[in-house]
């Protein structure tokens, strides 16, 4: 029996590539190196948008990026799923978005919440549900990047302990991806290819036990 995973996230899903602004090939994104762990008998479907928050609008985009609005809509197109991980919060690091690990842990709680009280369309049980860390952000020279994430160093290293106390409250899987990557100096917040592959990797296990694959 085929099993369905959502891989749902940002720019760091996505598969932004710091060093040239383009986006990572298609097996350096960390959902494709998942699933190519899990081996056969996983449907993997990444769901990643560039500058998507957990819970707070961003009008600088000219797409939809706060996930309370657009999560549901995943669930229902990518139904029945057996999986969905969540890993949202580096852009909830903005100042001007939320600019603290603790909004962002609260923006998480509302997704875990939509995808327990979900109307699926489908007869199914609810999924899985797995809340992944995103790598700390790092000092960058890019002023931009710099400006655009002031304090997020600070606030996104606290990330991985609200999402783990959240977890074990919602009876979510919990992953820190800063355990395996970490973000390019080049802009302080997304991944080399290298780091991307490594979450993928590092998945794998907790995955596979929320599979009972």
């Amino acid at each position: 029996m085929m099993k369905t995973v959502l891989c749902y996230g940002d720019s760091l899903t996505w598969g932004y590539d710091p060093e040239n602004r383009a986006r990572h090939a298609l097996e350096d994104r960390w959902p494709t190196a998942l699933a190519a762990s899990l081996g056969e008998g996983v449907h993997m479907v990444a769901d990643g948008l560039n500058g998507r928050t957990t819970a707070f609008d961003d009008f600088t985009g000219d797409c939809d990026r706060n996930a309370t609005r657009t999560l549901p809509t995943a669930l229902h197109a990518h139904a029945p799923l057996d999986l969905v991980i969540i890993m949202l919060g580096s852009n909830d690091m903005k100042p001007a978005v939320a600019g603290t690990a603790h909004a962002a842990s609260k923006g998480l709680r509302r997704l875990l919440q939509l995808v327990r009280l979900h109307a699926w369309p489908v007869e199914q049980d609810p999924p899985q549900t797995l809340v992944v860390a995103p790598p700390p952000l790092v000092e960058t020279a890019d002023p931009d990047f710099a400006a655009m994430f002031e304090g997020g160093v600070e606030q996104s290293a606290m990330l991985a302990s609200f999402y783990a106390d959240l977890a074990d409250e919602m009876g979510a899987g919990f992953f820190d991806a800063g355990s395996v990557a970490q973000c390019s100096s080049v802009d302080g917040v997304h991944l080399d290819a290298k780091n991307t592959r490594a979450i993928g990797r590092g998945l794998s296990p907790v995955a596979r036990l929320l599979l009972g694959h």
